[in-house]
């Protein structure tokens, strides 16, 4: 392969990016070559965290978009504006907003991008209140921050490593040289940052005893018949100083999961070290969503893990719990399939993460030929296995039980490539900062069954990664160290 991808030329060498590839002995390094533009607004890190898992092949950095979008409860700001030829029926329609801008970024020569995931387009974060865009839901819980319910840039750069044919390459606008292509990811060390340290002890914003107050209610709803199941999520917040993306290293090295990512826009910062997969859509139209439900907590001890592990495989409720969401999920994704194509080649599969163990099923189908992965996303969002079923009625009994809104948890990372592909990420195991704060969430499904005690626990153990890691001086410990609010 030579260095310089072919591309077809036009009279306007602009409208085209090019592909450049790289040693990738020397750009192997995801986190150092990240590392100069952390801080950098609109700097964004998706990435597969070394993990040793599946869907852990891809790393997508981009900085600099050439137009960015941000949703703002009733206002959707696009800067540039798009051009008045343009303009959308429904202005605050973010998803036909972002399909039109992913659309307008150049084309790449398709014979050298058949095995990349990303050749231009938008990347950013949906918040879970991007919801509300889709449905109309109650308001009820406090909003603490400001910070957009959605952002996401339009990048014709990027640098793509695929670490399982050890390749990379650049992606840039076609008139930009090699030297130009290595030299824009390529900065100074920045200056020293001050050490990141956490200023005071997590807080939660429901105590035990309210939490198992509020999965009582929970279990009157269920009773009623008005869900099957309802996720129920606590908020930790603490006050922090030094820099941030310090914090995402930490987290990166305790967790190594396959969906973690770092993104930076001017009103916050996202760290996440998801492990489950929402919605992917290849180059031809097929569609995956990888739910998980069902949650056992990791020992040290090799042979107690090893039964923990067993009996979550053999749970009839943790189960239970992850049929209803592959339920969901399949209903969701046939209003946007062909018809009949809507499978589910993996039932109950265990999957082995730093903290806890999980279940996890795989559902496929294939877009209708009419539809996008904005469609897609559209039908699906936010995901099943973060709300409950019915997804709607269990969404209204989220507002009004968790006393703070969700911001970005629950929502979704995701990227829309020029070419139709697109991958995405459930956002839980996910922080984001504001200011001098950091806010972190943990939740769980609750069904009929549900012990208050021990699915109190369960959102402990979700975050034994996260909130010691980042609270210690020593981040190898998992001692959690959480005060009731």
């Amino acid at each position: 392969m030579s260095d310089r991808m072919p591309k077809t030329r036009t009279t306007a060498e602009t409208q085209k990016l090019t592909l450049y590839a790289l040693d990738y002995a020397q750009w192997c390094d995801t986190e150092a070559l990240f590392a100069p533009f952390a801080n950098e607004p609109w700097a964004m890190l998706l990435d597969s965290a070394a993990a040793e898992h599946p869907d852990s092949r891809f790393d997508i950095l981009v900085r600099r978009p050439v137009r960015t979008v941000m949703l703002h409860a009733d206002s959707l700001t696009v800067t540039p504006p798009l051009s008045a030829a343009h303009r959308l029926d429904t202005p605050l329609d973010l998803f036909a907003t972002l399909a039109l801008a992913t659309a307008q970024v150049p084309e790449v020569h398709p014979e050298v991008t058949a095995t990349l995931p990303f050749v231009g387009g938008s990347v950013g974060y949906l918040g879970y209140d991007v919801a509300r865009t889709i449905e109309r839901l109650p308001t009820l819980a406090v909003q603490e921050t400001e910070i957009a319910d959605a952002a996401f840039g339009i990048y014709h750069d990027a640098l793509i490593i695929d670490h399982r044919t050890q390749q990379a390459f650049i992606l840039c606008p076609a008139e930009r040289t090699r030297e130009a292509a290595i030299g824009f990811w390529q900065s100074e060390p920045r200056a020293v940052p001050l050490p990141f340290r956490m200023k005071e002890a997590w807080q939660s914003n429901l105590t035990p005893g309210t939490y198992a107050e509020r999965i009582q209610r929970i279990h009157e709803y269920l009773k009623a018949g008005d869900c099957y199941q309802i996720n129920l999520a606590q908020r930790f917040t603490a006050q922090y100083e030094g820099d941030i993306w310090q914090a995402y290293q930490r987290l990166r090295h305790a967790n190594r999961a396959p969906f973690s990512a770092f993104l930076n826009t001017p009103e916050t910062s996202v760290l996440s070290v998801s492990p489950e997969r929402f919605l992917a859509v290849s180059h031809e139209g097929l569609v995956e969503t990888r739910p998980i439900k069902g949650t056992s907590v990791r020992s040290h001890d090799p042979l107690e893990d090893q039964a923990a592990a067993e009996r979550l495989k053999h749970s009839e409720k943790d189960q239970a719990e992850n049929l209803m969401i592959v339920d969901l999920l399949r209903n969701d994704m046939s209003r946007v399939c062909s018809p009949g194509s809507v499978s589910v080649p993996e039932l109950f599969k265990l999957e082995s993460f730093s903290a806890v163990h999980h279940l996890v099923s795989t559902v496929r189908g294939r877009l209708q030929a009419d539809r996008s992965a904005f469609d897609l996303m559209r039908a699906a969002f936010p995901g099943g296995s973060i709300t409950g079923a019915p997804k709607v009625r269990a969404m209204e009994i989220i507002e009004e039980l968790e006393p703070h809104r969700r911001s970005v948890y629950c929502g979704s990372i995701a990227y829309f490539s020029r070419d139709g592909q697109s991958d995405s990420s459930i956002t839980i195991r996910t922080l984001c900062s504001v200011e001098d704060r950091l806010y972190c969430w943990a939740g769980g499904g609750i069904v009929i069954d549900s012990v208050d005690q021990a699915e109190y626990q369960e959102t402990l153990d979700k975050v034994r990664r996260i909130l010691p890691v980042l609270a210690a001086n020593e981040p190898a410990t998992d001692s959690l160290d959480v005060s009731d609010v």
